[in-house]
């Protein structure tokens, strides 16, 4: 770890000398990219700064207490030495978060795909509910929300909802939210008072910029036609509604939700540029996983994540364990408990990796 750190603390040094060069000033590129940079490592040489002055003054505090003859004296520097000792631990586990490899989409802005599965008709409600749910969590957070495509039912539930939250580390929060969401409660179209148990498939994708991945127009279909559901006398008028189909993938993607065509296409390819880029991530996890000798859980939308129990008041995450009773302030989007825990415990899976 202190040679990583000897060598963030070169680079840093580096960065510092090149950001006071006219040459890199005059050239805003080069400059905005050693600036981040610079900004990305300067948390980590403060830290480091740090750890060598606690290193330096347990050596000193050391070497007093092997000298020092004075009871009295040698009981303050134990004391003292054993603050030390702390203050070091405590340094040597936040150096080794910030040293672990950045996700380079954490910054970015979020695609959430919510849609309903198991339960017909309760199912497409729920996934009205974690809707409103990721919606009130971007509004706590002051983040922008934009709905990409929507299938709305006839009782105000959703088959399918994409949503676009634009935020400051907006993927970084909400990256551990993919996977099936299960509800357990009385629906609201049972009669019966039977409680039952529905599911909704929620995935995670960072958005993805047209110099990231390239689309070939060729590779694409473009359907254009009508819009269905709500939208008045216009929806019957014109063929705003754009299918956008990926030919090599034979992914499909369908917005209708703006009037303006071209808008329509425009939020598509969003989502289609997003699905691209999970595609050629899992591939990629795939073939890593066939050269590990046991697949590391990678947190596939197709695990059981999370029940939401209405009688019971309870929200479970199952992948850390995590009961907690206030399931109303969970679905009003007070995520950051489970968030925050997720986050350590997938850093704390990372750091052991890196260790073992």
């Amino acid at each position: 770890m202190l040679q990583k750190l000897e060598e963030v603390k070169k680079r840093y040094q580096f960065l510092l000398e090149k950001l006071s060069d006219p040459g890199v000033v005059r050239n805003r590129q080069e400059f905005i990219k050693i600036s981040q940079e610079k900004s990305q490592l300067e948390e980590i040489v403060k830290l480091y700064d740090e750890y060598r002055s606690v290193v330096g003054k347990i050596s000193s505090t050391e070497e007093l207490l092997s000298e020092e003859r004075d009871s009295e004296l040698r009981d303050l520097a134990r004391e003292e030495l054993e603050q030390l000792e702390k203050e070091k631990m405590n340094l040597e586990e936040k150096i080794k978060l910030l040293l672990l490899p950045r996700d380079k989409n954490d910054e970015k802005n979020v695609i959430v795909e919510i849609r309903g599965g198991t339960g017909g008709e309760e199912a497409a409600l729920f996934a009205a509910d974690l809707f409103r749910m990721y919606s009130r969590y971007a509004e706590r957070k002051g983040w922008k929300v934009d709905i990409l495509s929507s299938n709305r039912t006839g009782l105000g539930g959703f088959k399918e909802v994409i949503l676009l939250i634009e935020g400051k580390g907006a993927y970084s929060r909400l990256k551990y939210e993919g996977g099936v969401h299960r509800v357990q409660r009385v629906p609201v179209t049972e009669s019966g008072g039977r409680i039952h148990t529905s599911a909704v498939s929620v995935a995670v994708l960072p958005e993805v910029d047209e110099v990231e991945i390239d689309v070939n127009p060729e590779d694409l279909v473009v359907d254009t036609f009508r819009a269905s559901g709500a939208g008045g006398q216009h929806v019957n008028k014109t063929d705003s509604a754009v299918r956008v189909t990926h030919k090599p993938t034979g992914i499909v993607v369908t917005c209708q939700d703006e009037r303006s065509q071209i808008q329509n296409k425009m939020k598509a390819m969003k989502i289609l540029r997003a699905r691209l880029m999970d595609r050629m991530k899992k591939e990629q996890e795939k073939e890593v996983a066939r050269n590990r000798k046991q697949q590391v859980k990678t947190g596939d939308r197709s695990d059981k994540i999370r029940t939401y129990n209405f009688p019971q008041n309870r929200v479970t995450d199952h992948r850390i364990g995590l009961t907690l009773y206030r399931l109303e302030s969970i679905l009003d989007g007070d995520l950051d408990e489970i968030i925050d825990a997720l986050i350590t415990h997938f850093q704390a899976e990372a750091l052991a990796g890196m260790e073992s």
